[in-house]
This record gives C-alpha cells, sequence and structure tokens, in this order.
C-alpha cells in the first residue's frame, strides 16, 4: 500500500481519473465554460446552466495542472503515456481562461462576478475569495503555457491590490457589490488564505519576487501575528479591524464558506501552505508553523471512524462532525510538503500519516468514477449534496496529488 500511494504513476494516474470523471460532460459547447453540476455518484448533470467563479477558476487550475502533468513524471515512458491520455488538458485549460475572461470578467470594472446563469451574470458581488482562485487560474495557465495567460494574471493582481488589498493590515478584506462598494465589515482567513495560495502560484509561474513577498506577508500575519492570540489555532472570522469575532455566525455552525468554530481542514490546508513557502528561502518559524498546524489539524482527526470533523469549538470539541473530502486531499498534501521540508529524523512521521490519510481516502472518498465524494456522515456514509450551484470539481484532489509529486520526487 506504502510503496503504491507514493508512486508518481498511481498519483498521475489518480489525477487523470479525478479529470476525466468531469471531462468531456463538463464541456458546454452552447452556453460556453465548464459544467460543475455532476452527480458524484452517476456522473449525470443535474444543472446545466450555473457557472459559479470558483468551479470555473477550478476548472482551469486542475487542467493546467493536468497539461504540466509529464514535468511531474519520471522516466520518459511514463511521461508519454500522460502526455498522450491527457492531450486535451492543455485546450481545456485555454478554454476556461477564455471563458473566465470573456464571460466572468465584467468588462467595465474589471471585476469578475460571482455567478453566471449560462453567460448572463446573476450574482454580480465581487468576491476576494473567488478573485484568489481566478488568479491561481491565470497562474497555473501561464506555468502551463496558455496564450494570454500571463497578462491576464498581471491585470488580476493590479484589481486585487487597487479592490481588496489593505495594506494597513497586510491582509485582504474580503466582499464588496458589483461597483466595488464596501457591504460589510466582515474580515475572513478563508479568502486570505487562498489569496496567498495564489499569489504564490504567481510566483512560481513568474519569478517575480514581489508575488512571493505578498505571499509571506498574509502567512506571517494570518499564522504567525494573529495565531499568537487563539494559542497558534487560525480562528476563521474577524471584525474590520482585524480583532478576532468569536461570535460571527455561531448559529450557522455549517456554513459553506463561513462556518462557525476553528476547522481541521483550514490548519491543515495552512500547514501546507507554510511548508510551501519555507522552500523558497530562510523561514524557519514559517516551517515550525507548519509542523505546528498540521498538529492542529490532527486535533479534528475522528480515531474511531477516522476522517477529519468540520468543525471544532475553541475547547477542541466537534461541533458538526460531517467529513468532507477536502480536509483529507489538503492534510495529504500537507503531509507530502512536510515530508519534504522537515529534518530526515521527522520525515517518517509525515509520510505514515501520508499514508494513513490516502488509506481512507481511497476506503470512503474515492467514488466509483474517480472523482471524490463532498460529504460523509461521521460514520462515513454518503450523503448527496446535489443542490446549488458546485464549486468542487476536483481540485482538492488533484491538489494533493500534484503536491505529493512535487514533495516526494
Amino acid at each position: 500500500m506504502t510503496d503504491r500511494f507514493r508512486d508518481p504513476a498511481w498519483l498521475r494516474g489518480h489525477v487523470a481519473d479525478v479529470l476525466t470523471f468531469y471531462y468531456p460532460t463538463c464541456i458546454d459547447e452552447t452556453r460556453g465554460g465548464f459544467v460543475a453540476q455532476l452527480d458524484e455518484q452517476t456522473g449525470r448533470i443535474y444543472d446545466a446552466d450555473s457557472r459559479h467563479l470558483v468551479s470555473s477558476a477550478r476548472f482551469v487550475v486542475n487542467f493546467a495542472r493536468g497539461a504540466r502533468l509529464d514535468e511531474a513524471a519520471t522516466g520518459a515512458d511514463a511521461a508519454a503515456a500522460d502526455a498522450d491520455a491527457l492531450s486535451w488538458c492543455r485546450s481545456a485549460a485555454t478554454r476556461g481562461v477564455d471563458f473566465l475572461a470573456d464571460a466572468h470578467r465584467d468588462a467595465d470594472t474589471g471585476g469578475y462576478h460571482w455567478l453566471l446563469s449560462g453567460s448572463t451574470p446573476v450574482d454580480g458581488r465581487r468576491s476576494c475569495y473567488g478573485h484568489a482562485f481566478v488568479l491561481l487560474a491565470y497562474a497555473e495557465a501561464t506555468a502551463a503555457g496558455v496564450s494570454g495567460a500571463r497578462e491576464r494574471l498581471e491585470e488580476t493582481v493590479d484589481v486585487i491590490d487597487d479592490r481588496f488589498w489593505e495594506d494597513e493590515h497586510g491582509l485582504c478584506r474580503s466582499e464588496l457589490d458589483a461597483d466595488w462598494n464596501p457591504v460589510e465589515p466582515y474580515r475572513g482567513q478563508n479568502a486570505n488564505m487562498h489569496m496567498c495560495e495564489a499569489m504564490l502560484g504567481a510566483y512560481e509561474a513568474t519569478d517575480e519576487r514581489r508575488y512571493l513577498d505578498r505571499a509571506l506577508t498574509i502567512a506571517r500575519r494570518m499564522t504567525v501575528d494573529l495565531a499568537e492570540e487563539t494559542g497558534g489555532r487560525i480562528w476563521e472570522h474577524y471584525t474590520e479591524e482585524w480583532e478576532h469575532d468569536f461570535e460571527y455566525n455561531r448559529e450557522k455552525p455549517d456554513d459553506q464558506f463561513r462556518p462557525w468554530g476553528y476547522q481541521p481542514g483550514h490548519h491543515a490546508e495552512w500547514a501546507k501552505l507554510t511548508a510551501a513557502l519555507s522552500r523558497h528561502g530562510d523561514e524557519p518559524r514559517l516551517r515550525a508553523r507548519a509542523t505546528e498546524l498540521f498538529g492542529a489539524a490532527l486535533d479534528g482527526w475522528d480515531d474511531k471512524y477516522g476522517g477529519f470533523y468540520y468543525t471544532l469549538d475553541r475547547e477542541g470539541d466537534p461541533v458538526v462532525d460531517d467529513k468532507y473530502g477536502w480536509p483529507v486531499a489538503e492534510a495529504i498534501g500537507a503531509a507530502a510538503a512536510l515530508s519534504d521540508v522537515v529534518d530526515e529524523g521527522d520525515r517518517e512521521r509525515y509520510l505514515e500519516w501520508y499514508d494513513r490519510l490516502w488509506s481512507y481516502a481511497e476506503s470512503n472518498l474515492v467514488a466509483p468514477g474517480g472523482n471524490w465524494y463532498t460529504k460523509l456522515t461521521r460514520e462515513n456514509e454518503y450523503v448527496d449534496t446535489d443542490e446549488g450551484p458546485a464549486v468542487e470539481p476536483g481540485y482538492h484532489p488533484v491538489g494533493a496529488c500534484w503536491e505529493a509529486l512535487r514533495s516526494l520526487d
């Protein structure tokens, strides 16, 4: 089992399985863009119209990584086989870049619409979280050699700097309306975590130091400065002045984007990001935080049934005990990244968790079609999520494999 999960050919094959679950069903030749609303068990389309900004961007990330899969291969034969099998990925990524720029982007304001029906905007809010994924999409497309992606990347960074970045706090605001007017005093860590990820991706795609500096600033503010006030753990919600807001959404602990409580999955995600950032310079504090944040994520591991609780209260007890696929995928990526940056004597601990997480995922989360289930009960029974626009077209498991290919090589 261990050799299989760490085998580059197996990891590339798993990426291919996830991508081919969606492709070519996801292609909408009539209305444009990608359809993310596929039933996780059957693959049927249950909503052909909705185009969520996050899913549109994540499709680009996935297909751009699929186009580069041969770069992560070891051995010419394996690389050639993967390149042939996923030869359509570059054109799919190009299609996604064009749809983001032509349909989601408002040409008058430069902002990106949150939700479309076909190519018609139905929700024009300007979300920092959504714009972070747009930036990551253009970054991955740039790395894959998609024409025009680099220019779009730079335009998007300018929009983020002008509209979301708050220099006095070293972090981004969360949401504005379609005309860039403030709509709430809320500030959130989730949008900033993904902006950190996007800026790191932009740096790795372009080698422009300013993007790395921005990613490091966000990471230090969220995982070091603000986390000092909560014993090293990262709270989700803040006031306009970046004070911890422990009451926000207290009555909505299962909210999709803003749940109350500590999220083990986000601690795993930050562990992966801080470990990855520590590769790009002398960052001993971030490397140490990566190990601490991974430990904080494991506080949410269910020893009886496996998987991560969705949220924990301030004492560390489960609030929502449902299991989601994305925290496991992020923890797989974090364990792989940590195995690459810690001292040799500590490496095996993270590889053991890497194998354990994959074993749980394969037993409970990987569907017959090769995709991952979004949500399970605490006892690992499937929960139907075919309602509302989908935002997760396999981005997290593809990212887990991608990080493992980078870290375990």
